[in-house]
């Protein structure tokens, strides 16, 4: 039975890519292995729920290189760093950059499974939240430029009768505009609207 998960290998071991792909195909992964950093970005296509296996010392481009090539392109499968050898600074970096997990050679079985586990619930809660963002800007795009407002000041914090007097218009217009904000948007409370506009940043919509 295949499990719900995509595993990019990255290792120019090839002793080692051959090991961890049978070991991780056996519980029922999906696994890509690729010998070098370069392979995995000409050859590799992006799916979800993934995560990048990745040696840290490579030759050309090392496992930090290629970290910071994926954050430039914007691709953010969650990576989990396996190194038989590294600096104290390199360790840290991979963290700061987002790094799921670091492993040290040899690993046993069990912490490597509970890292990729990890890192694909990870994945997973990415993707929900960024498909719940793409549908709440889609939501946002069908008011118009009035219940846009509307929409801002109400996450302001003001009532009906304060945004009428910002607007220069009367409370009963506002509480149209208000009603079929929380329609448009999808909620039944201001908190929920609220809630959804930080989220997913609307404010910077707003303004572009």
């Amino acid at each position: 039975m295949t499990k719900a998960g995509h595993i990019y290998l990255i290792d120019d071991d090839e002793s080692m890519r051959t090991s961890l792909s049978r070991m991780l195909k056996d519980v029922g992964y999906v696994v890509e292995d690729f010998s070098s950093a370069v392979t995995f970005l000409e050859h590799s296509l992006p799916v979800a729920p993934a995560v990048i296996l990745l040696d840290m010392q490579m030759p050309d481009v090392t496992g930090l290189d290629l970290q910071e090539k994926l954050l430039k392109i914007g691709r953010k499968t969650p990576i989990v760093f396996v190194s038989g050898q590294s600096h104290p600074h390199q360790i840290v970096k991979s963290l700061k950059q987002g790094a799921v997990d670091f492993l040290f050679k040899p690993f046993n079985l069990d912490d490597l499974l509970k890292a990729v586990a990890d890192a694909l619930e990870f994945d997973r809660r990415q993707l929900k939240r960024i498909s719940k963002e793409v549908e709440t800007k889609k939501d946002f795009a069908t008011l118009t430029p009035r219940e846009k407002e509307v929409c801002f000041w109400l996450v302001k914090g003001l009532l009906n009768k304060d945004i009428a007097v910002k607007l220069g218009t009367t409370d009963a217009t506002i509480k149209v505009h208000k009603a079929r904000v929380m329609d448009k948007m999808n909620v039944e409370s201001v908190q929920t609207l609220v809630a959804k506009y930080l989220e997913s940043d609307l404010e910077n919509t707003q303004n572009t």
